[in-house]
């Protein structure tokens, strides 16, 4: 029997599921996340499923032109697949690349930059134009168009009934997010809460949706402001992980009691309806009975700022341009797989309070690198986080865990902070100035 297709005993089922993703310190990987939005280069509309030059036939030729496997669903293609990563189609039309778990940051970053380069040359026979922001700069929600996957047809029907711009959120907005491991509980309890307490910092350092509507938004972030009106079961800053206590039966916890977006049996998805995962366990849904790879799709529809799930996903960052992406995973590892880079971590940022993160992360989606958290400068904080980073990196290095430098792709970062500006506090200057807000000049400036 495949392990995933196990029934659901019991709790410890559930715990014996984040202890069997421990994983030895030598194997540790970082994967990455990469979305982005994608616009007709001619006249900005959003990329429609349908058509000759639609997302679907886009997703046909890259399949066709390297290989990848192709998943369906109800006759159309949704995603590819190929070695461990994946092309997956988001609610809007967002294309996302999840990149292969890989030791090294050139190796990602070369995985991200040959992925960008194929779809480029690809969209360019098609007039599409990818775009390194967070946010759909042109559209409001009601004006792009959906994507054929009946997980979306079901959030869309049920996250509107829990927050103002959940369907925003769905539709208009991309991120770039790493993924890391962890060896035992104690080590995912330490990076966890360094996780949370940095976000607000690292968002600041990737702030960049500033533009929407086809206008300034009024913020450097509007993506974490969406964020914040989407669901408050399943998103946040979960502030019981600084509970003394915190531990995989914590995070259990939280995450029996938000309720299922579906479950899926033979390729047929059963929305939840309110059912909550331990009403799931307690007494079953629609005659079906858990399995643990409900449990598996279930932890991949919570969306906190941190999530644990078989690793650890940091979710703060908006697209960015090129030349950023890159530093995303770079700018964790050196934070999370350091034990003295965790330490120091703590010691900077360890004595906000929730409150004080919640209200920092505010003032980072209205300023970015220009806020305030808990009465200290972001960019402070930043640039000292970046070289705890920098830090933790070239210890990584000399203690044989990576078989090269890695700090030179942190100097992205090191720029932005000399620079003392988010990059979407740098889009309403260029929308303002010498954009002349223009969109075919805003295209042409942040298109990949």
């Amino acid at each position: 029997m495949n392990p995933q297709d196990q029934p659901i005993e019991g709790v410890a089922d559930l715990l014996g599921y984040f202890r069997r993703a421990e994983t030895p310190r030598a194997d540790w990987a970082v994967g990455t996340e990469h979305e982005k939005v994608g616009v007709y280069a001619d006249t900005g509309d959003r990329v429609p499923y349908e058509g000759p030059y639609g997302i679907g036939a886009l997703l046909e030729k890259i399949a066709s032109a390297i290989g990848w496997e192709r998943v369906e669903e109800r006759g159309r293609i949704i995603a590819l697949s190929k070695d461990g990563a994946s092309i997956t189609l988001e609610p809007g039309g967002q294309i996302e690349l999840s990149g292969a778990p890989l030791s090294e940051s050139r190796e990602t970053c070369s995985e991200f930059n040959t992925h960008v380069d194929l779809v480029k040359r690809l969209s360019d026979d098609f007039g599409i134009a990818w775009l390194g922001l967070g946010i759909d700069p042109f559209h409001e929600v009601n004006h792009i168009p959906t994507m054929p996957k009946r997980r979306y047809d079901i959030m869309r029907a049920y996250l509107p009934t829990r927050g103002g711009l959940a369907l925003d959120m769905m539709h208009a907005t991309a991120t770039v997010q790493a993924n890391l491991d962890y060896g035992s509980e104690e080590d995912m309890i330490q990076k966890m809460r360094a996780a949370l307490v940095a976000t607000p910092v690292i968002s600041a350092l990737f702030a960049n949706s500033s533009i929407s509507g086809g206008k300034e938004n009024g913020y450097i972030s509007k993506r974490l402001i969406i964020w914040r009106d989407t669901d408050p079961d399943r998103c946040g800053l979960i502030p019981f992980v600084f509970d003394p206590d915190f531990g995989y039966a914590s995070y259990m916890e939280w995450a029996l009691d938000v309720p299922l977006f579906f479950v899926i049996r033979d390729g047929t998805y059963h929305a939840g309806d309110g059912t909550t995962f331990r009403q799931f366990m307690s007494k079953g849904f629609e005659g079906l009975r858990p399995l643990l790879s409900d449990w598996d799709t279930h932890l991949t529809t919570l969306f906190p700022d941190v999530r644990l799930k078989k690793i650890i996903e940091v979710r703060g960052a908006d697209t960015v341009p090129r030349e950023l992406i890159c530093a995303l995973p770079a700018v964790w590892k050196g934070i999370l797989y350091d034990t003295d880079a965790l330490a120091a971590t703590g010691e900077l940022l360890g004595a906000a309070t929730p409150e004080q993160l919640d209200i920092g992360q505010l003032d980072v989606a209205k300023r970015g690198l220009r806020a305030e958290m808990g009465d200290r400068k972001v960019l402070d904080m930043a640039r000292e986080l970046v070289a705890i980073s920098s830090e933790g990196l070239a210890r990584i290095a000399k203690a044989g865990y990576s078989r090269s430098d890695e700090r030179g792709f942190l100097d992205p970062l090191h720029e932005q902070v000399a620079k003392g500006k988010s990059p979407g506090q740098e889009i309403v200057e260029s929308w303002h100035g010498e954009w002349g807000r223009n969109r075919e000049r805003l295209i042409q400036a942040t298109r990949y």
